[in-house]
């Protein structure tokens, strides 16, 4: 005899939780998810963000704890920066889980 399907897997995917988006480049989040401090854990910040490990590196191979603190920590101020501008639209098109290497501080 066939079971029936009594709707608990709707209801199951109803309450997954929402997909974690990005908050530098808002692509959605692959398998591995980094939690970023807009303003510095050393510099008393809290708050957490989710981004991918390759928007993490740009982002700490461009700034230092204190450029962060005082200048860089919104999404927008970094997206204003040019360097980053310049890495979010190369990173558009990538799949979630695409890695390379980072080049360090100028």
């Amino acid at each position: 005899m066939a079971r029936k399907n009594r709707g608990w897997q709707e209801e199951d995917e109803a309450e997954a939780p929402p997909a974690l988006i990005c908050w530098l480049c808002s692509r959605p989040m692959g398998a591995e998810t980094v939690w970023h401090h807009p303003v510095p854990k050393s510099r008393g910040g809290r708050e957490q963000q989710p981004v991918h490990p390759i928007c993490n590196k740009t982002i700490h191979a461009n700034f230092s704890n204190s450029d962060l603190e005082k200048r860089y920590s919104t999404a927008e101020a970094l997206l204003a920066h040019e360097e980053i501008a310049r890495f979010v639209a190369w990173i558009a098109n990538k799949p979630p889980d695409f890695n390379a290497p980072t080049k360090g501080r100028r």
